[in-house]
């Protein structure tokens, strides 16, 4: 059922409109996918994701394994059925989050021995294993197990390292127990080296993946290094197959991708600094912990017209956060979401009418973000 059209493509940039046809519904592109990293966007039910407008969420098989478990997984009759959620999911094969147990795991040809961050004990996970284990799960959606190398990593071991990603790329293809209904991406790697991008690049798309993930980028180096790596690396993927930036979820970078031909984008900033008291706004960020906000009645963001927004004040949200009450995490993740999901409606709307620049500059000017290379 997977299916990748493209609708309209800006004639002023490398932006383009398009849809995803999935078994559990259709996805208009460019889009922002919430992380649901263990089965749930954190502090957010199915109906408050639906309410806000999520077409896709992310699931995390690493997690997932931990807990609760293929067994489970299984039982329950995947994900979709696990979570209660009907629309699409796509998972991740968990290689970002095996790079980043650090000292906890050995990487070898065979696949990554590492200790689980929980409890310490040992496992084994393979390309063939994360494939099977995202069968088990169902996702419409799934990606190849990678190793995303550390951005500070030298030429020798990026190379190494790229070349076994390609490989075990081949093994998940292989391994892959349900093409007729998952689609599985191919994971571009090749750290900050753009010969090796292009390698990867063009390795994989001889592969004929369903779609195309960016790895490795977002991983500490300067915003200027991961567009013009995206310059090297986006013209050399298919064109009529999606092209998915993993890890990006800030306002300028979302803009900055989508002018480069990315449609698809998740992380994880939305709900992390929802938690820690801090609201994406049209004003820019709103760290609404802060002391000044104590007597503050107006609404989060005045151009919102979320739940929240039209709702509660900022005085309000301040007191749940520094009283450390649930609502106040939940209110601002629901928030943050609208926000993001909201924004990138803009920008599809923007590229049907050819204006995404115009539209990114007002924003940018708003949001008190500087343009690269100005």
């Amino acid at each position: 059922m997977f299916r990748y059209e493209i609708i309209k493509e800006e004639k002023d940039t490398g932006a383009r409109l398009g849809r995803i046809t999935t078994d559990h519904g259709v996805i208009e592109t460019p889009i922002f996918m919430p992380v649901g990293t263990q089965a749930t966007v954190k502090s957010m039910d199915t109906h408050d994701l639906k309410s806000l407008g999520a077409r896709i969420i992310l699931g995390n098989t690493y997690h997932l394994y931990l807990r609760p478990g293929e067994e489970i997984m299984k039982k329950a009759g995947g994900l979709h059925r696990f979570m209660n959620w009907d629309r699409p999911i796509l998972t991740d094969s968990g290689g970002f989050q095996v790079f980043s147990l650090g000292d906890l795991r050995k990487i070898t040809e065979e696949g990554v021995t590492f200790a689980s961050h929980l409890d310490g004990s040992r496992h084994f996970m393979t390309p063939e294993k994360a494939t099977h284990l995202q069968n088990v799960i169902g996702s419409d959606i799934m990606m190849c197990f990678d190793e995303c190398a550390p951005a500070d990593s030298d030429y020798d071991y990026t190379k190494k390292s790229m070349e076994m990603t390609t490989r075990w790329a081949k093994r998940c293809q292989d391994a892959h127990e349900r093409p007729e209904d998952q689609a599985l991406f191919g994971i571009v790697q090749g750290g900050m080296f753009e010969d090796l991008r292009a390698k990867s690049a063009a390795d994989l798309s001889a592969m004929d993946f369903p779609g195309y993930a960016i790895g490795g980028l977002s991983v500490g180096e300067a915003k200027s290094t991961m567009y013009h790596l995206l310059d090297v690396t986006v013209p050399l993927l298919p064109r009529e197959k999606p092209h998915y930036l993993m890890g990006v979820g800030s306002v300028d970078a979302l803009f900055e991708g989508v002018i480069r031909g990315i449609d698809m984008f998740d992380c994880v900033l939305q709900t992390r600094i929802a938690r820690n008291g801090t609201a994406m706004t049209s004003q820019g960020k709103v760290v609404v912990r802060n002391a000044p906000y104590q007597d503050d009645f107006s609404p989060l963001d005045p151009e919102c017209d979320c739940y929240v927004c039209r709702n509660h004040t900022r005085a309000y949200l301040r007191h749940l956060i520094k009283c450390n009450e649930i609502l106040g995490a939940r209110l601002l993740t629901y928030h943050n979401l609208y926000f993001t999901l909201s924004l990138m409606e803009k920008i599809r709307e923007a590229i049907k009418t050819d204006s995404l620049l115009a539209l990114r500059d007002t924003i940018f000017q708003k949001y008190g973000i500087q343009k690269i290379g100005e």
